[in-house]
């Protein structure tokens, strides 16, 4: 139901707004899945072995900053593609 009102939305807006807004979109709900993911693994390693929290947590922060840095970078472009027309 969702996506058919999703691509009816694009279908009536300019094709390289749609396609802009729905990359963006899809970055966002990528990012929160990826953090969610090393989230979730990294209290699984630390539930294995908790005399190795430091190292988990600050490997688990590097990561979800490259991810989260991937998807606003996507989010960027996607915007620069909308507000330079």
């Amino acid at each position: 139901m969702l996506t058919s009102v999703l691509l009816q939305e694009v279908a009536t807006v300019s094709n390289t707004y749609g396609i802009a807004a729905l990359g963006a979109g899809l970055a966002a709900i990528g990012a929160g899945i990826g953090i969610g993911r090393i989230g979730g693994s990294a209290l699984e390693s630390i539930a294995r072995q908790p005399e190795a929290i430091n190292d988990i947590r600050s490997n688990m922060i590097l990561a979800a900053a490259l991810v989260e840095g991937a998807a606003f970078f996507a989010m960027v472009i996607g915007l620069l593609v909308v507000l330079t027309k």
